[in-house]
């Protein structure tokens, strides 16, 4: 197999979320004939250790799950999941990453040790975070992780990242109003959801624009949703957002702007408002120093700015020194939508890039 092979046969097997018996039996199958020991330290997860004897390795991780899309790219090799598609590029991810593995397979000697990490849930749970907690980057000494992801945004085969931050923290917000329900001839005997809703919706916005244009943050909101009938005031109400930063004190800071701000409305309308937030996935942060190092053995390009996007590649970020970076495949259509497919030349790119940093990072 060649990684053109494992990623249209990956692509039409899309499973979502930890539940990934094909995708993880297909993995295991690709790297079955490789000299690695092949572990599971995480559920739903799969990892194949290289050892050339040295004293640390380095980790390279590919995501697996899918999406619950419905294709209509009209590709030969199109998903035959229903309902289920790979629209965010893993199959692609998961083909570089084999691809890799064949060519660790094949050197005699390497620099360090390899670790290639195949994650389930990265869309959903933040399935990086259980293989964080496994114990397996102790277990080989792991020093560093790397991670890349398709971008339609970027020519095809460009490689690009970013010291620092690159990717927001996020957290899920809801709201949830409860007041009293009366007839509107009657609104005196009644408390109004969803007027205190409102009235929190306009207060949350406000609290985002004051702030300075460079300071990466969002707080927007998609759903909302009150009462019955419209001759009656609401008695519920639930407004549903998402609150996006990069640095984690402007985070903290809306959030906290947040709940103050549902605490003021309690008191003025006599509603409860409640909040929820979602715990989300860290900002993706890289090491500058080992992006230095990448920069080196390979030719990156610099992206302009950070993306108001999330991704669970952060908490192996928090665990160790780690660089993420995005591989171009555009133009493309975008992300998470049903008619996503790219050049697949890209992941010839990317997985020489892999492969150089495996076979070409010495540590200062």
């Amino acid at each position: 197999m060649n990684l053109y092979e494992d990623r249209r046969a990956l692509h039409q097997i899309p499973e979502l979320v930890k539940d990934l018996p094909l995708t993880l039996a297909y993995i295991h199958n690709a790297l079955k004939p490789l000299r690695c020991e092949i572990l599971t330290p995480a559920e739903s997860s799969i990892c194949a250790y290289f050892d050339f004897g040295k004293s640390a390795a380095l980790a390279f991780r590919a995501d697996m799950d899918a999406l619950p899309v419905t294709e209509n790219t009209g590709l030969p090799f199109a998903s035959c999941h229903p309902g289920t598609m790979h629209a965010c590029g893993h199959d692609g991810h998961m083909a570089m990453a084999l691809e890799l593995a064949r060519r660790v397979n094949g050197a005699k000697t390497l620099p360090h040790n390899i670790l290639i990490v195949f994650q389930p849930a990265e869309e959903t749970l933040g399935g990086a975070k259980d293989l964080c907690l496994s114990g397996v980057f102790e277990k080989f000494n792991t020093r560093a992780i790397f991670g890349l992801h398709l971008w339609p945004d970027l020519p095809v085969g460009t490689v690009s990242s970013i010291p620092g931050g690159m990717m927001c923290r996020s957290s899920e917000v809801t709201l949830t109003v409860t007041g009293r329900s009366a007839h509107v001839g009657r609104a005196s005997e009644g408390l109004d959801a969803m007027e205190a809703a409102v009235r929190w919706y306009q207060g949350a916005l406000a609290l985002e624009r004051p702030l300075p244009q460079e300071t990466f943050r969002l707080l927007k909101f998609g759903k909302f949703t009150a009462g019955v009938v419209r001759n009656a005031l609401a008695g519920s109400a639930v407004v549903e957002g998402t609150l996006r930063a990069l640095d984690d004190s402007v985070f903290d800071s809306l959030k906290n702007g947040l709940n103050d701000l549902a605490e003021e409305i309690a008191g003025e309308t006599g509603c409860t408002l409640e909040l929820h937030y979602s715990d989300g996935y860290p900002a993706v942060w890289n090491d500058s120093a080992l992006l230095e190092q990448v920069e080196k053995i390979y030719p990156m390009e610099r992206l302009a700015c950070p993306a108001l996007i999330s991704e669970d590649f952060s908490w192996y970020q928090r665990f160790l020194p780690g660089v993420f970076s995005f591989l171009g495949c555009g133009p493309a259509p975008a992300l998470h939508s049903n008619n996503f497919q790219f050049d697949e030349k890209a992941l010839e790119v990317g997985a020489d890039f892999l492969w150089r940093i495996a076979e070409g990072l010495e540590w200062n």
